[in-house]
């Protein structure tokens, strides 16, 4: 019997049709990574980390899957390509973005490898993340 491991994810997307985006991306999460356990409402929110006139939507979601965190990330980068993402952040420079989906949680494991780091080390100081998150968590806005 393969293993269940439970992922959350945060999305957000602010160019282009962001509704249609993010419920594109999570039909791909669960077509391509594992069945959506929950998802939070979107939130329409100010860009993070740098200026835009384009306001994000975002939300977060809880899938369970039987892939590991490597193959997991792999899945998240293909469907943003596959919606539309051609630009990646590096060394901190952020950007407007069709769709970005982040791992942020993977059952209590902890990773940190180039690429990949669990839990998402920024998580706690995005209000963006951290609202959508607690919802999915305790079943309830704060």
């Amino acid at each position: 019997m393969t293993k269940s491991h439970t992922v959350y994810f945060s999305l957000g997307s602010n160019l282009g049709d962001r509704r249609k985006t993010m419920d594109d991306a999570l039909r791909l999460l669960d077509t391509r990574v594992g069945p959506l356990e929950r998802v939070s409402s979107f939130y329409e929110t100010d860009p993070w980390g740098f200026s835009s006139p384009h306001k994000f939507l975002n939300a977060c979601a809880c899938c369970t899957t039987p892939d590991s965190p490597q193959q997991v990330l792999e899945a998240t980068q293909e469907i943003e390509r596959h919606l539309g993402r051609s630009l990646k952040t590096s060394d901190g420079q952020y950007h407007d973005r069709p769709i970005d989906i982040d791992i942020l949680l993977y059952d209590d494991l902890t990773v940190d490898k180039p690429g990949l780091r669990i839990p998402h080390p920024l998580m706690r100081e995005r209000e963006f993340v951290m609202r959508p998150l607690h919802e999915i968590l305790t079943g309830g806005d704060r």
